[in-house]
């Protein structure tokens, strides 16, 4: 067996990210930008005011200065003058700052009579301007790799870009097996259970930028699995689910390997998880997961959303872990590295169901990290830090 740690590598060193594609702006939200954005323009691209007021040369922001108003500037509509000495023009925010213009007195600190002004308390000068270029200038990028939050999109826009370079969302094939699995809304016989790892694998995926597919269950036959493999053609990575151990119905890599399969590892020293498989098929990354239903979901964590995010050209590393104090004591770990289900109580400590077996997907339901135990970790007492990952 290999450690996480190896097999995250060994999985890193098999995958590539595809080809980029544009994409219109407006369908970038949540994808990956794969080359830099440039601005085309300044932002602003002209001072302007930010309070509504009154736009002036800040040599005559004086306390009891009076001053007379000779036009009106508003967003989208600009004052065509010149602001002299003695002068001022109302402004409102938004609005370009008059030529001759460089202070702007909120309303507040102002008396108005007809057309005349008169500064109770003026704020130092200059203030409330935005000065032009002051967010980003024409040129300035926005850098890549990185996942385009809503406000990536919101800078984008502002910067006049309509069309990013983003990494292709990876087609990702998912392939179950078993004679004991029926999808979810069929009527399973006496001794059938529902595929559930499928669709929580395929959420997952999705969540994380990927095109997942959902083939036909792989039934326990060579026949029926090389034909899951035909239908996988074209896909970036193959993920079958189920069938990767040394049972007598495990069929998974020996059916693979009738196909040319080169196999790059196969069992992993962690809890759930251990019967993990990872190679080549016909120059496609192909990754085993076990059949239990938390442990695929526990590896889909550990190792597809990493590798998931290295197709997408994001670093390739451990998937985010932070540490938290235990709710309560914990007995020593054995010599596999364990993810056990946990959630958080009212004060932020991390509390481990006593229950761990995999296939109680009720209890990764309730959960919201998995908390990490390395091998042979020694007895923990509540209130010492804990590594752990979070879910959701």
């Amino acid at each position: 067996m290999i450690s996480v740690n190896e097999a995250l590598d060994a999985l890193f060193a098999l995958v590539s990210p595809p080809d980029p594609e544009d994409v219109r702006l407006r369908k970038a939200s949540g994808r990956v930008l794969a080359r830099e954005a440039v601005a085309t323009r300044d932002q602003p691209p002209f001072s302007s005011s930010s309070m509504d007021g009154y736009a002036l040369r800040g040599a005559d922001a004086l306390e009891g200065a009076e001053l007379t108003v000779i036009g009106e500037a508003a967003a989208g509509h600009s004052f065509e003058g010149m602001v002299s000495p003695g002068q001022a023009v109302r402004i409102f925010t938004g609005a370009p700052l008059p030529t001759g213009a460089d202070h702007v007195e909120i309303q507040e600190n102002v008396t108005r009579t007809g057309d005349h002004i008169r500064l109770e308390s003026p704020e130092k000068s200059p203030a409330n301007v935005r000065p032009l270029g002051g967010d980003f200038r024409a040129g300035d990028t926005l850098r890549a790799p990185r996942r385009l939050s809503p406000a990536d999109i919101a800078l984008l826009a502002s910067m006049n870009v309509d069309r990013v370079t983003v990494a292709r969302r990876p087609i990702v094939a998912l392939i179950s097996t078993g004679d004991e699995l029926v999808m979810p809304g069929e009527t399973p016989g006496p001794d059938q259970i529902i595929a559930s790892n499928t669709l929580g694998l395929e959420a997952l995926l999705a969540a994380e930028g990927a095109d997942p597919r959902v083939l036909p269950i792989a039934r326990d036959t060579p026949e029926s699995l090389e034909s899951a493999f035909r239908f996988a053609r074209g896909a970036d990575l193959i993920v079958t689910i189920g069938g990767a151990s040394d049972g007598d119905h495990d069929l998974v890599r020996s059916v693979a390997g009738t196909q040319g399969l080169m196999q790059s590892f196969y069992k992993v020293a962690m809890r759930p998880g251990k019967p993990l498989m990872a190679g080549r098929l016909a120059d496609v990354p192909i990754i085993g997961l076990p059949g239990n239903p938390v442990s695929a979901l526990v590896c889909g964590h550990v190792f597809l959303v990493p590798v998931l995010r290295a197709m997408l050209g994001l670093p390739a590393q451990l998937a985010s872990r932070r540490t938290a104090p235990l709710a309560h004591d914990l007995g020593k770990n054995g010599p596999r590295e364990h993810y056990m289900r946990a959630r958080f109580n009212e004060d932020g400590a991390l509390g481990v169901f006593e229950r761990q077996d995999s296939s109680l997907l009720g209890l990764l339901s309730s959960a919201d990290a998995l908390a990490v135990r390395p091998p042979h970790d020694p007895p923990r007492a509540a209130g010492e830090r804990l590594a752990y990952l979070p879910l959701g």
